[in-house]
């Protein structure tokens, strides 16, 4: 039966159809398992596949021998609630309805686990897969809020081992790991350990440090675990995905638009189907995943979403897939009450800051947890006293309206070009295609919460997230 979701958000109608992908399901044929693997504020550089020095991360290299990474993934905003929202409903964060963090999509929007269900899967998510309380709302046959490693592995296996269910399966697991807060013992030597280019280099940095990634050794070893599980309980034919909702938890990662809030891992695996040890420079967005799965499920991609699917490039990592990157960021409740735009071409990327008068705050460094962020009182200090670690505090508080950086000569976007004469046209064009696609998208720039301002340091104090 032809079944029609009619959508209306921010002033944009659209109708998207997934009934015709339930009819071009295959009937005769068993339709290839889905095991989606996702991880918690994990950063792309941090791992080796990536160029990272730190760990080693065994279980992530052998799914990425037998498979294809892809080394320009994005997600479509760099917190919790709105990337895993856009994954999951194929829409950018505007249109679903989920902007800033801890909020929710809308009702009617298109759900993947509704289509996959609708194609015959089995659809369960295991841990952190929806944001929060929002599990129930996307249909998920069975799921399982549990986020830690050890409930996941507990509640996982056991379901594998006593499932008979036997439809084909979608089975979506979401892991805590390397979200805060951190574990206090760390296997990673601090001292010997290299820093992002953008950290001020201090003790309490380089513990913080160790014991993220620690926690990143701990998702990988449990990834290793997991694959070994279905390989014993699933179809020999099996698709598998590993990816991260964003960006590390520390200065310029986690809640802003630069490569390492925004780029991800992202390593797909199906035997026979994909080749082995293959990687892709196709840019990919995190709303390109829905499409991609119903594709692979054999379904009909649906019509009206943002998302398009890369199942031609698992085929093929020669294909080129999107030529603009799109991510937007809209705050994290009263912690971060700041606006982020940002387009994204092979070359260049252009960000938009609306609100320069605004003062950029994280939990980093309005809590100072000792398990994640006391080292931002050494960044303060060293600030009173360093002029660097002055310039890096106050690029962290506060950020220009507009910022353009070339990703070829400058891959970690620390000279911004944006008032260079010489790249006047370059910001004019992109600026242009960004301001355009906003306005498809209904984005209306709200400012959700009262922001601190950027003139008044002295209500920068602790609150309650």
């Amino acid at each position: 039966m032809m079944s029609k979701l009619k959508n209306c958000l921010t002033g944009l109608a659209i109708t998207v159809f997934f009934g015709a992908a339930i009819a071009t399901a295959k009937d005769t044929e068993r339709q290839p398992d889905i095991v989606v693997y996702l991880a918690d504020d994990l950063s792309a550089s941090d791992l080796a596949l990536y160029g990272g020095t730190n760990i080693e991360t065994p279980a992530i290299d052998q799914l990425a021998q037998e498979g294809m990474t892809f080394d320009r993934a994005f997600v479509a905003s760099p917190s919790c609630a709105p990337s895993r929202a856009a994954l999951l409903t194929g829409l950018m964060p505007a249109r679903n309805g989920a902007e800033e963090n801890h909020s929710y999509p809308h009702e009617d929007v298109l759900k993947l686990p509704v289509v996959l269900n609708e194609l015959g899967y089995q659809t369960v998510a295991f841990g952190k897969v929806a944001h929060s309380r929002s599990a129930p709302d996307y249909q998920f046959d069975t799921h399982d809020r549990a986020q830690d490693i050890p409930a996941v592995r507990k509640n996982v296996q056991a379901f594998l081992e006593s499932r008979t269910d036997s439809r084909p399966l979608a089975l979506f697991v979401g892991v805590s790991n390397p979200h805060v807060p951190w574990p206090s013992e760390s296997t990673v030597d601090p001292e010997s350990m290299s820093l992002p280019v953008k950290l001020l280099d201090t003790p309490q940095t380089r513990v913080q440090r160790s014991r993220y990634l620690q926690e990143v050794k701990d998702l990988d070893a449990y990834l290793g675990e997991l694959r070994q599980l279905v390989d014993e309980h699933l179809a020999e034919d099996r698709l598998f995905l590993f990816s991260s909702d964003h960006g590390a938890q520390f200065p310029f990662g986690k809640w802003t638009l630069y490569d390492e809030g925004t780029r991800i891992p992202l390593i797909v695996s199906r035997e026979g189907m994909i080749e082995p040890g293959s990687r892709t420079d196709a840019m990919v967005s995190w709303v390109d995943i829905l499409p991609t799965l119903i594709e692979v499920g054999g379904g009909e991609v649906p019509q009206g979403i943002d998302g398009k699917s890369f199942a031609g490039v698992l085929q093929d990592p020669s294909k080129r897939h999107r030529e603009r990157i799109f991510t937007t960021h809209s705050g994290d409740k009263m912690m971060n009450v700041y606006l982020s735009r940002s387009i994204r071409t092979d070359k260049y990327k252009l960000i938009w800051n609306p609100h320069p008068e605004f003062a950029f705050t994280t939990h980093i460094d309005l809590l100072l947890r000792a398990t994640s962020g006391d080292y931002f009182k050494e960044w303060t200090e060293a600030a009173k006293r360093d002029p660097r670690a002055a310039e890096v505090v106050a690029s962290h508080h506060g950020r220009p309206e507009f910022e353009l950086y070339d990703l070829t000569n400058d891959p970690n976007e620390t000279e911004n070009l944006a008032d260079d004469p010489k790249s006047a046209n370059v910001r004019s064009r992109l600026l242009a295609e960004l301001k355009d696609w906003m306005r498809t998208q209904g984005d209306e720039l709200t400012v959700f919460h009262k922001p601190l301002m950027l003139d008044a340091p002295e209500t920068w104090v602790p609150r309650k997230p």
